[in-house]
């Protein structure tokens, strides 16, 4: 391994959690409240996961205008609620600084080995988890565990569009993902295509706006833009309130339907293409921000890519438009490079295939917290799996067979086709209420 010396360390703790983001942190943290002994392995030099790259400066998929999308009382942890002088929606170096803080309170750190990368988990023939990892020094370390909690986040590798435009090869600017993004200050007077409708795309083109001698939002897909806010109310508590979840589905469709009407109209008039499908049927965006944006013509939408030509960039319109630099916010692939090959994925489009989101049914003793995509916080959502997850090590509750398990994420899989589409990100997709509930009644069983 480059020439890195090799620690062999037979004993070691029962459990191996990696990542200590706030997923790993809520494990850790359900671990230590059961009186387990475990090990937490994070390849970054602090705690705190994606929130913390920002400030650092790091690579990641975080970048300096990242803001909380969810409210503060529901992403904050229930034993250890978010500061009230803290605004409803905090900036990445808030829930950083919050997230180191609750490890220190929890008493974490001195589990958690920082500058630590794991390079292989691989299970033995007696069902143990052999899991290798490296230091900051580039030493290597071997250690035995009985069970192993992989919560190292899902957003890994960037994915670009493949193929990219005819002529990107050679364009005369600047073509990077969102991966790569970290300030609009560094765009400062240049020309920006913004490529994509998610998250990271409508933060970015807000960013960007304010820097930017002209800013332009390419749009191949319409997707459904749902302010943070409705009716004067969080819409992640609107979806915690009782009298939401008291309604069916289509019930529930319908009112954030006629909300969104009166909220903002109908996108088109934003100069955006109409969703192909109905709310909730595919990820939504959100955003305070994008909408007036363009309204205020510091955004200009155009639709998808058509070619590049030197610094030209024609859109499926006819339009054209000079840039300096595009920026694809096109999403993210999951990649578990320490598992075996492809592991979660199954054979199904590569959708990942794990009994209630969490437990590998053909490989006991491995987990995953936080590998789901809810509309809405997550955090309750890693609390839930972590407590569950705890009370199986501890013996507290028994899992069903395999073929039960098996049985689960075919269900799970046959909805998520019929509703979404079967994709990789698809498959990791939850609301809140009924799997919240979900998680409850696996823990009381």
């Amino acid at each position: 391994m480059d020439g890195s010396r090799a620690v062999d360390n037979t004993t070691a703790a029962t459990v191996c959690v990696i990542g200590a983001g706030l997923s790993g942190l809520a494990t850790a943290h359900a671990l230590s409240s059961r009186g387990i002994d475990f090990v937490c392995l994070e390849k970054a030099p602090d705690v705190g996961g994606i929130w913390r790259q920002p400030g650092a400066g790091e690579r990641g998929p975080a970048y300096m205008s990242l803001h909380l999308n969810s409210a503060k009382q529901l992403t904050g942890y229930a034993d250890f609620p978010m500061p009230s002088e803290l605004p409803l929606y905090p900036r990445h170096s808030d829930v950083a600084a919050y997230l180191r803080s609750f490890a220190e309170w929890a008493g974490l750190l001195p589990r958690v080995e920082l500058r630590t990368e794991v390079l292989s988990v691989r299970q033995d023939g007696a069902g143990a988890w052999t899991v290798v990892s490296r230091d900051a020094r580039g030493d290597t370390t071997e250690r035995r565990f009985d069970q192993v909690v992989v919560a190292s986040g899902h957003n890994t590798e960037a994915a670009l569009p493949d193929p990219l435009p005819p002529g990107s090869d050679s364009f005369g600017g600047t073509i990077l993902h969102s991966m790569d993004y970290h300030d609009g200050r560094d765009f400062a007077g240049q020309r920006v295509v913004v490529v994509g409708l998610g998250a990271s795309a409508v933060d970015i083109a807000a960013d960007l706006s304010r820097h930017a001698a002209r800013t332009v939002l390419s749009v191949r897909r319409g997707l459904h833009i749902v302010p943070k806010q409705l009716f004067g109310m969080s819409v992640d508590l609107i979806a915690d309130a009782p009298w939401w979840n008291s309604m069916s589905f289509p019930e529930q469709r319908r009112f954030v339907e006629q909300a969104l009407l009166v909220a903002r109209g109908r996108l088109p008039e934003y100069g955006l293409p109409e969703p192909d499908h109905p709310i909730f049927s595919s990820a939504v965006t959100i955003s305070d921000e994008i909408l007036s944006r363009i309204r205020h013509g510091a955004v200009t939408p155009r639709p998808a890519i058509a070619s590049l030509e030197g610094s030209t960039v024609s859109f499926t319109d006819g339009t054209s438009e000079e840039a300096d630099a595009i920026v694809y916010c096109t999403g993210f692939r999951m990649a578990f490079p320490f598992l075996p090959g492809g592991f979660p994925a199954g054979p199904r489009q590569g959708a990942v295939e794990l009994y209630k989101r969490v437990v590998a049914p053909h490989r006991p003793g491995l987990y995953f917290v936080g590998l789901i995509r809810p509309v809405g916080s997550i955090t309750r959502l890693v609390e839930a799996q972590a407590r569950w997850v705890a009370r199986i090590v501890d013996g507290d509750v028994s899992l069903p067979p395999e073929e039960d398990m098996c049985e689960e994420i075919g269900t799970y899989l046959c909805g998520i086709e019929e509703r979404y589409g079967l994709t990789e990100g698809a498959s990791i997709q939850v609301d809140v209420g009924s799997y919240l509930r979900e998680l409850r009644e696996l823990q009381d069983a």
